[in-house]
């Protein structure tokens, strides 16, 4: 079997693409994007349309939903399977989510709750994975040189959303930024249930509409998209980055805990424990913290309602304890307290903070029982076999 892969430069698409492979895909890679990331739109087109016509392709296939690629594939007759990894993607309003030839992956089912209806017979759910081969071999050769620095108590790692909230950029009257402010801080208060989307009103929406000319909006949804793109990238950034910063800072008054990040800290600057160490690469660095990190804290950003974030997969799948905020779908996948555990309000967070800190056998039984787990069950290779006998359920 022989397909397409669009590649735009997803950290995510070296591990597919190797499981394809792995499972005796043959893929050709369609690198147009990456190599020049102005490219126009007819150029982009022309050439994913010419790799279809000259190849005996089983689907074309992308990380996250393209609606000019499934608009060419319809009028190909060709297949177009997606995988979703981000949440929220406005792109699933797209009037093309309806295409028969679509096979669209969600990982969030409340995601895919929402968008199923669109099209019933070719929305999935298909959790996110990890590639435990890869960080196996990251790890194999061990230094004190990685020992020394990476070794931690505590170590959170990824963005603290300042830069992706657009709020701080605007400027909103004060009645709406109280709106705002009360709506937030309810919604922090609220774990595990996202309510922004039906509370916003119309007259904040409009005001933020008002306020950034970047506002984002498709030309071709099929339904108003307004409320959702505020709720979600607006108040839910904003929630997201108030929650991180206030658990780091939490946590920073009474543990040592290494930040790795890209992000301004300043909001962090007078926090006793926290050690800023700058960002770290993907494939090389970030493993080895979660390796070295006694504890690897977990804050999922609030749009993702349901589902399971990369960064839950890829902490086991480098050997490392998770502490995770709770998440519903944990549960399905996870025993939490033997192979990883969860809090739901900072109190109960610095308790097990304190509880796994002083019982290194436990924690590391965990973090071993977390390892076996998605190497045995949840790895790439694993979901594209489970994608391939959904997509070909004909195929023994």
């Amino acid at each position: 079997m022989e397909i397409i892969f669009h590649r735009y430069g997803s950290i995510c698409e070296p591990d597919i693409l190797e499981a394809f492979r792995f499972c005796g895909i043959n893929v050709i890679e369609d690198t147009s994007e990456i190599r020049t990331k102005s490219i126009a739109p007819k150029d982009r087109i022309r050439h994913l349309s010419e790799l279809i016509l000259t190849h005996q392709t089983a689907f074309v296939f992308s990380v996250n939903f393209f609606p000019y690629i499934s608009e060419i594939c319809e009028r190909l007759h060709i297949l177009y399977v997606s995988l979703s990894v981000d949440c929220p993607v406005l792109e699933l309003f797209s009037v093309s989510i309806r295409n028969k030839y679509n096979r669209i992956f969600l990982f969030d089912y409340m995601q895919f709750q929402r968008f199923y209806p669109e099209n019933p017979d070719n929305i999935f759910y298909l959790p996110l994975a990890v590639n435990t081969e890869r960080w196996e071999q990251t790890l194999s050769h061990p230094s004190q040189e990685d020992r020394q620095r990476f070794s931690c108590d505590i170590s959170f790692v990824g963005s603290l959303y300042k830069e992706k909230s657009p709020l701080a950029h605007l400027t909103l009257d004060s009645y709406h930024m109280g709106l705002i402010s009360g709506m937030v801080e309810a919604q922090l208060k609220v774990p595990g249930f996202f309510f922004l989307e039906e509370a916003v009103p119309d007259s904040l929406i409009n005001a933020i509409r008002g306020a950034d000319p970047d506002f984002y909006q498709l030309e071709d949804s099929f339904s108003d998209t307004a409320a959702y793109t505020t709720a979600n990238y607006y108040l839910g950034m904003q929630a997201s980055y108030l929650e991180r910063i206030r658990t780091l800072k939490e946590l920073g008054e009474y543990f040592p805990v290494n930040l790795y990040t890209r992000t301004d800290t300043s909001d962090l600057n007078n926090v006793p424990g926290i050690r800023y160490r700058g960002g770290v690469s993907t494939h090389v660095e970030m493993p080895k913290v979660f390796y070295y990190s006694k504890i690897n804290l977990n804050i999922t950003m609030r749009p993702i309602q349901s589902g399971l974030s990369q960064r839950i997969w890829d902490v086991l799948g480098c050997g490392g304890f998770l502490l995770s905020n709770y998440q519903s779908e944990i549960p399905e996948y996870f025993t939490i307290g033997q192979e990883l555990d969860c809090y739901e309000s900072i109190g109960e967070l610095k308790e097990k903070i304190s509880y796994y800190l002083s019982h290194e056998d436990i924690r590391c039984e965990i973090a071993n029982n977390g390892f076996q787990k998605v190497k045995a069950q949840h790895t790439y290779v694993h979901r594209i076999c489970q994608m391939m006998q959904l997509l070909f359920p004909e195929v023994k």
